[in-house]
């Protein structure tokens, strides 16, 4: 049975009860639904999890997609082809200058899988990893100004008992980790190309943390 089915079955030990951490730090573990995310965050949050509200937010600072294809030309290695980025990039930046969405919270998602239990920390400690999230303005992955160090889950004991069984049973735990903050104004978008496939767009939307709240939406 894979672990959020398990979950499921105990909705008892994950409340949604606690407090979210400042950037690092100890966290409680929250079992919430997607619908329900916006009770833990400040009010005037835009969450940008599914593509179409990560291409909304992108249309109200950007205007359109960049066109790839123009810009990538004959190949990473093509005469031109930095030059044509570099430029694309400063370009965006002075159109962007100004505009209100800029100022605004937005709320993005990393994933996390829960190592064993230290108890140096008192907790589990958190590998995180980015998401890569597919729209139709390219691939777009939100990187932290700093990636939250030293993360952790806090439990009681019941939580910890439990969760202790499920990682010496090898059950892969996990979780989503929320992060809640602004776009860098310096550099608030990159725009560049992946690495893992030819002409793919690279979206990076640069974000100081404010708030990490570690997640686990039921199924």
């Amino acid at each position: 049975m894979c672990v959020r089915a398990i979950l499921l079955l105990i909705t008892l030990v994950f409340t949604g009860e606690g407090w979210s951490a400042e950037p690092g730090g100890s966290s409680p573990l929250r079992y919430l639904n997607l619908d329900e995310l916006d009770s833990i965050l400040p009010p005037d949050a835009i969450v940008l999890i599914r593509p179409a509200s990560i291409e909304e937010f992108l249309t109200e600072l950007d205007g359109v997609p960049p066109d790839w294809s123009a810009v990538y030309g004959d190949g990473h290695h093509a005469p031109g082809h930095d030059e044509r980025l570099f430029a694309l990039n400063r370009e965006r930046d002075a159109k962007r200058e100004g505009k209100q969405a800029l100022l605004k919270r937005v709320v993005f998602t990393w994933s996390g899988a829960l190592s064993r239990y230290d108890p140096v920390i008192g907790g589990f400690p958190i590998a995180l990893g980015p998401k890569f999230i597919k729209t139709t303005w390219g691939m777009v992955r939100f990187k932290p100004e700093e990636t939250p160090g030293n993360l952790s889950i806090a439990t009681d004991a019941s939580q910890q008992g439990f969760l202790e069984g499920l990682l010496e049973q090898h059950h892969p735990v996990e979780i989503d980790v929320v992060m809640t903050g602004r776009l860098i104004p310096e550099e608030s978008i990159v725009y560049d190309f992946s690495h893992e496939e030819e002409g793919l767009g690279l979206i990076m939307p640069f974000v100081r943390v404010e708030q990490v709240d570690c997640v686990m939406f039921r199924p």
